[in-house]
């Protein structure tokens, strides 16, 4: 793979079929919406084309060929996770149904059994929807509170206000590695630490960095994290939990069923071990195994070289951009940023912005985008936000400002004042 991150996409857009079509009338498709969901290589889509071609079964039941091959490739793409993760143990992954589902069962397994009344709960202020309601669920359960870590005036946390927040009754610490608005990248490694000489315990969504840049959860020194595969090239429905062995051990299970048990009796049962205890019922098998696909395929190029294109795109999206007149771009500086950019116009409204922009074939995302209490800090209740991933090129963000210019010129004010009737 070449080392210059312009050269990245040409290398890599035949692997992407979908990318490949014309939309309203013969444009070209510019895919702008990789933060709301990536697409797949069709490395992926063989994968999941193979396993239920010839390799599908339950998994960990059946004494047959199918079951036992089907088990073998669930397994070593549980490993492969546990490798781009760095995790310690296979066991300290679980397979979920994505970030949100992998965040609730923390809330629930570990949340319920070790936060009480007067206990505190620390978010942030740019967190999705899906790390803000369950941790407001398990304090509408628990009569814990929920404090937030303030940001900066440029979108960032303010870290050196961490002891206004932070106190010896935080049990848990919250907080997205990137905003999914803002695209801020957040100083996980240093709130983990500071959390951690507070006595809490540390979890990160990571749905919008784990595709994108390198994670060590023991560097991080995080305790637990989540993800989803759709926006790492895998498929929708799977996601990963990962928790440190001594934290899932002492969990109860969330849901109930088959599985999850060692032993079950007419009235009582005894849970099975990390991850079993917490993949009840017939987890996603072929998803998983896609999942171990797309992690093959990003480690094939090197996450550390899809960082390095990102960071050129951002660069180049942020010089561009500020040429539409009457834009505002939220956010940091590009230095503190992820692969994205959410922006207002004087007008029109960001859902029109974006159905005009589908028109010219650039696709991307306007609304709260899942942030609304962050929306609300910033003064607006939208935003338009456009995102890059390894196969966007430097041209298809021309396209873009090429479009929002056009949409600024029609919306412009025209100047004129109407007469005063008489």
């Amino acid at each position: 793979m070449s080392d210059d991150p312009r050269l990245l996409p040409e290398s890599l857009r035949d692997d992407f079929p979908i990318l490949h079509q014309n939309v309203h009338e013969g444009r070209p498709l510019v895919f702008l919406d990789s933060a709301a969901s990536a697409h797949r290589p069709r490395q992926v889509i063989d994968a999941i084309v193979e396993c239920y071609s010839h390799n599908y079964a339950n998994v960990h039941r059946g004494i047959h060929t199918l079951s036992e091959r089907a088990t073998d490739a669930y397994e070593q793409a549980r490993e492969k996770l546990r490798a781009f993760l760095n995790a310690e143990h296979a066991d300290e992954i679980v397979f979920t149904g994505g970030t949100t589902a992998a965040i609730n069962t923390v809330a629930r397994a570990w949340g319920d059994a070790n936060v009480s009344r007067g206990d505190e709960i620390l978010l942030t202020p740019m967190e999705h929807h899906s790390n803000l309601v369950p941790w407001f669920q398990l304090a509408e359960r628990t009569g814990a509170t929920i404090k937030h870590v303030p940001l900066t005036d440029d979108g960032r946390l303010d870290v050196d206000r961490m002891g206004e927040v932070l106190t010896d009754r935080t049990r848990l610490c919250a907080l997205a590695s990137v905003s999914n608005t803002l695209g801020t990248i957040n100083p996980v490694k240093t709130i983990a630490r500071l959390a951690h000489e507070a006595g809490a315990v540390v979890l990160v969504d990571a749905a919008q960095s784990a595709p994108h840049m390198h994670t060590d959860v023991q560097d991080l020194g995080v305790d637990f994290l989540a993800l989803s595969g759709h926006k790492m090239c895998g498929p929708s429905g799977v996601g990963v939990l990962y928790g440190r062995r001594e934290l899932l051990a002492a969990m109860p299970p969330f849901m109930g069923g088959g599985s999850m048990i060692n032993r079950v009796y007419l009235d009582r049962f005894t849970p099975a071990d990390p991850p079993a205890r917490f993949e009840a019922g017939t987890p996603p098998i072929a998803g998983a195994i896609a999942l171990g696909a797309a992690v093959d395929y990003l480690q094939s190029i090197g996450v550390d070289a899809i960082h390095r294109h990102e960071e050129a795109l951002i660069d180049y999206a942020w010089e561009r951009l500020q040429e539409v007149p009457g834009i505002r771009l939220l956010g940091p500086a590009p230095k503190f940023r992820a692969g994205l950019v959410s922006f207002v116009m004087e007008r029109p409204h960001p859902h029109d912005i974006a159905q005009l922009l589908d028109f010219d074939g650039v696709a991307v995302r306007a609304g709260h985008h899942c942030t609304q209490p962050l929306h609300d800090l910033l003064g607006i209740t939208a935003s338009t936000r456009a995102s890059f991933y390894l196969y966007n090129r430097p041209e298809e963000i021309d396209a873009l400002v090429g479009s929002l210019q056009k949409i600024g010129d029609r919306f412009k004010p025209s100047g004129r004042k109407r007469k005063r009737k008489q």
